[in-house]
């Protein structure tokens, strides 16, 4: 554990760093399970993450050291569980607000909480929750950002892009490290205290196909719809060509 420099009151501010591990949120669970507390905010950062996970299982493959790879613990008991959404659009608009910066187009927020840069993933979130009655306890969150990968798997072709892909340039992970959880950091707060922070509107705007007729699939069958926003819940409302609109939760629909 090492103390850091990070322009931020907690995150990141105990920041252990790893040569490799098979998963940094299997390493962060197993390491806030244990008795001694762990201070919230706390980051594990990987060199090589060997069996890195997305959303419902899915692999995360980065080449070691080319990209940002870490997880945040977070104690969020002022959420309830009915809103533990908004974790989600927290953390995939504070990744978002930090990419803009370095890519001012094409930027959106593939829901549920994928980034991407016109029709590639970028980056991706896994958040797992602990509840305890109906407030959410422990969060773990798990943050993958392709940052300087100049190349990828052959069956992943044309899917992901890294930021040096697109400028031609290494970036800083630490720099990038520290901006996040700057954005993220300010966000949570704000959240925490009642702030305004329109989260709502800054995700539902910059969702991947938000308003545009794409193509989906549910259970084999293909169609066209129209992507209108999100429930209050974080479902996602679709509405198909000709019907009218429905709500999908993780896995109930792709994107084709």
């Amino acid at each position: 554990m090492q103390n850091n420099t990070f322009s931020t009151l907690f995150v990141g501010q105990n920041l252990i760093k790893l040569s490799a591990v098979d998963s940094t949120n299997n390493y962060l669970k197993n390491l806030a399970s244990n008795s001694e507390p762990l201070p919230e905010g706390t980051v594990i950062m990987a060199d090589h993450q060997y069996a890195g996970r997305g959303m419902q299982g899915n692999v995360w493959l980065a080449q070691p050291g080319k990209s940002l790879t870490f997880s945040l613990l977070l104690r969020p008991t002022f959420i309830t569980a009915d809103r533990q959404f908004e974790l989600n659009m927290l953390v995939s608009v504070a990744v978002n607000n930090v990419l803009s910066k370095y890519l001012k187009d094409s930027l959106s927020i593939k829901w549920p909480n994928d980034v991407y840069v016109g029709n590639q993933k970028i980056g991706g979130v896994l958040i797992e929750n602990v509840i305890a009655g109906s407030q959410l306890k422990q969060s773990i969150i798990g943050i993958g950002i392709n940052v300087n990968q100049g190349e990828f798997e052959e069956e992943l072709a044309g899917r992901p892009v890294s930021l040096s892909q697109i400028l031609h340039q290494n970036v800083n992970l630490m720099v990038l490290l520290n901006e996040i959880c700057v954005q993220i950091e300010q966000l949570y707060l704000k959240l925490k205290l009642g702030k305004s922070t329109k989260l709502r509107e800054l995700y539902v705007n910059n969702l991947y196909r938000l308003h545009k007729v794409s193509t989906y699939e549910q259970n084999g069958r293909v169609f066209e719809g129209i992507i209108e926003g999100i429930s209050e819940t974080g479902l996602l409302r679709l509405r198909p060509l000709g019907g009218e609109t429905l709500e999908f939760g993780f896995k109930e629909v792709a994107f084709i």
